[in-house]
């Protein structure tokens, strides 16, 4: 059995001859470049480790490292990740606060702050606003203006947002990810996941900041209806060009990253999940599985037991991270009560409290256990799993790309 079949299989909750493995198949899965700056010098490897996440530092994982572990899938991904600025290119060296020596993206620069904390202006312009902020001797960068809060708070308008480039999908874009699918597809066996956040985020729409946000669901509700309305038809039509140009040269889709749990309950009523998110998801998912022979994953951390009946009624097949330390997140359950109708793309080790502080027995035998609790019946545990058997007829290139490469356009 390759990897794309274990894979599939594990999706389809169907017995793999072993749990698929996965290590960098996302953003969501991947390993910090300090963590794996020490795992090759582990094994022996020489190779600086390259940040192609900035925002998570996340570090490359090769394909050496695919081979050696047997990793069963693979990521495709735009060039830029999160700050639109910094294409994974020109790479040149750095090093962390600790010490570590690792490669980031040429257009990579901080301000210092007086404390010591690391700066990312918007499009790399000192005399534009902090975007990011790396505290001294952190891992990672933060949101600067996530938590920030404005009483006076005026969504932009509906019509503002249907004429402008927002959320829309770029030709530029679309273009890197189908040579990087169809490269892998070609090269590899293993499974591929999709995964575009930064220009393209598929989902339900997010606008302000989070308080901002919560609060305008609350107050605006027909307001929040309309954004999701545009946020579906939005959707839909970067659906249909990323089937034009990928086809089946991708397995999984992953719709958004929204976190809507904290560490001990939602952020916000299950009712409200139902009637703003819900139907958004939903009109998505039929697209997808009416359409092309994806699976949709479907990232969310923290306490969310209450949400997850309603994705899956939205048509979500894969859940991630499955964060089990969250308050109502017991592996068992959540495998007696959802694993016939979702898969745990994770869950596989605690890993706010075993896996940071756990003796290497006693994570072998958390995962054990784990193992035993997620993987019968196919759907997966450990590192994560994911994707779809149907076979469809391969769209090789994209109509628009077409015409715009024979009219000598630059996508």
């Amino acid at each position: 059995m390759n990897s794309r079949e274990r894979v599939l299989k594990a999706i389809n909750h169907e017995q793999p001859d072993r749990v698929p493995i996965d290590l960098g198949g996302s953003i969501v899965t991947g390993i910090m470049a300090g963590a794996l700056d020490r795992l090759h010098r582990y094994l022996g490897i020489a190779d600086k480790v390259k940040v192609y996440d900035v925002f998570q530092m996340l570090g490359e994982v090769t394909l050496e490292l695919v081979e050696r572990f047997d990793v069963d899938l693979l990521p495709v991904e735009p060039e830029t990740i999160v700050f639109d600025h910094l294409r994974n290119r020109d790479y040149k060296p750095w090093k962390l606060f600790d010490g570590t020596e690792v490669l980031m993206p040429g257009a990579f620069a901080v301000e210092v702050s007086p404390a010591g904390d690391w700066l990312l202006h918007r499009g790399g312009d000192p005399a534009r606003p902090v975007v990011g902020r790396m505290p001294k001797d952190g891992f990672y960068f933060d949101d600067a203006g996530i938590t920030d809060w404005n009483p006076d708070f005026a969504p932009p308008s509906i019509e503002s947002l249907r004429n402008s480039g927002w959320r829309r999908l770029t030709d530029e874009t679309l273009r890197y990810l189908q040579d990087k699918a169809r490269t892998l597809r070609r090269a590899t066996d293993r499974a591929l996941a999709l995964t575009n956040w930064g220009e393209a985020t598929l989902g339900p729409p997010q606008v302000g900041s989070l308080p901002e946000w919560l609060v305008l669901m609350a107050s605006e509700p027909a307001y929040v209806h309309e954004l999701m309305d545009l946020g579906v038809e939005i959707a839909i039509d970067n659906l249909k060009l990323y089937w034009e140009a990928l086809g089946d040269d991708i397995d999984i889709i992953h719709v958004d990253g929204y976190d809507y749990g904290t560490q001990n309950a939602e952020m916000f009523s299950p009712a409200m999940f139902e009637t703003f998110q819900e139907p958004c998801y939903k009109k998505q998912c039929d697209w997808i599985h009416q359409n092309t022979p994806w699976k949709v994953a479907k990232h969310c951390c923290g306490s969310i037991p209450n949400l997850i009946a309603s994705m899956i009624r939205a048509g979500i097949d894969i859940l991630n991270p499955v964060q089990t330390s969250a308050k109502g997140m017991d592996p068992a359950w959540l495998k007696a009560t959802f694993g016939d109708s979702i898969t745990f793309w994770g869950g596989g080790i605690d890993t706010q409290r075993v896996l940071p502080f756990g003796t290497p027995d006693e994570i072998r035998a958390h995962v054990g256990e784990r193992m035993r609790i997620f993987a019968p019946a196919g759907a997966s545990s450990g590192p994560p799993c994911i994707t779809s058997s149907t076979t469809y007829r391969r769209r090789t290139s994209s109509p628009r790309l077409r015409q715009r490469a024979n009219s000598g356009g630059t996508p």
